[in-house]
């Protein structure tokens, strides 16, 4: 019942934090449907605990919404909730697997990577060269010589536009 689903994704996304180890614990891989469930919620809590389901879900995932979710999740994790420390590494973790999600078949999860990109750069202060790696990503997307999906191109532009960062 995808309404009880939903239902159930907005109920995981406002326990936040909380839900975060039982989803991680009880994931079956084997189970696509609650897996994609799982990561649709996680993608929404934004704990950095998350980041591998993230990163493997945007690589490999079969569903293309699955891999949108992971995309949109990647940039919305919470790195202030991290010691400033860890912050670069889960950063650079985040910026790669959004980078490389960028080649994906699907408009709609290239889509999803600017809008990833984009939230990414907000949420944390990046060095010169992750934010020349990202501008990169952004135009490679706004581009019709690599990008030929006109919505895909127009968000790229976009999100370029409200960072202000060139390439």
């Amino acid at each position: 019942n995808p309404g009880a689903a939903v239902a159930a994704v907005d109920g995981l996304i406002a326990l936040g934090a909380d839900a975060v180890e039982p989803l991680l614990q009880r994931l079956d891989p084997r189970n696509y449907g609650a897996r994609a469930w799982a990561v649709r919620a996680l993608a929404g809590i934004g704990d950095v605990r998350g980041l591998e389901l993230l990163e493997e879900a945007l690589a490999s995932d079969v569903g293309p919404s699955v891999r949108r979710a992971a995309a949109c999740g990647l940039g919305n994790l919470r790195l202030e909730t991290l010691e400033e420390a860890r912050r670069p590494t889960i950063r650079s973790r985040a910026l790669e697997a959004l980078v490389a999600g960028g080649r994906d078949g699907e408009w709609v999860v290239r889509y999803a990577v600017a809008v990833g990109l984009e939230a990414l750069v907000r949420r944390m202060q990046p060095s010169a060269e992750e934010n020349r790696r990202a501008a990169a990503a952004l135009e490679a997307l706004s581009h019709g010589e690599a990008e030929d999906t006109p919505v895909v191109r127009l968000r790229a532009s976009m999100a370029l536009e409200r960072l202000l960062i060139t390439p």
